[in-house]
């Protein structure tokens, strides 16, 4: 399989799981989340996930049980609107990316106020 199409599907999967669980999922647990990319195999038969979770911890952990419980529903709606022989098998991973980059720049913003005291 040629990269360029990897690609595309990668971020045809990437705005369709974005929708699905903007406009279409309805488990109440699920609160707000980020796809921040999709990562799948060479050969399309699989593809991880990566979201970003904001919240509480406990509110995070709600969203993750949700979106655990949802990754047959969300494989099928992609099967349908996918064009290919199958769908590729999704896993959800966290990606913290957001968090980590959210409080450095807390630190730096931080440093910087103590820094105008002085």
């Amino acid at each position: 399989m040629g990269q360029l199409r990897v690609e595309k599907v990668q971020e045809f999967i990437k705005q369709e799981i974005s929708k699905l669980i903007l406009t279409e999922l309805k488990d109440p647990r699920i609160g707000f989340v980020t796809v921040t990319r999709v990562e799948a195999t060479g050969d399309l038969r699989s593809a991880k996930v990566y979201v970003s979770l904001m919240g509480s911890d406990d509110q995070k952990a709600e969203t993750w049980t949700g979106l655990t419980k949802s990754l047959g529903y969300m494989r099928a709606e992609i099967g349908k609107r996918i064009r290919m022989r199958f769908a590729p098998e999704l896993s959800l991973h966290l990606d913290e990316t957001l968090e980590y980059s959210a409080r450095i720049q807390e630190l730096i913003l931080k440093i910087k106020q103590e820094e105008g005291n002085q």
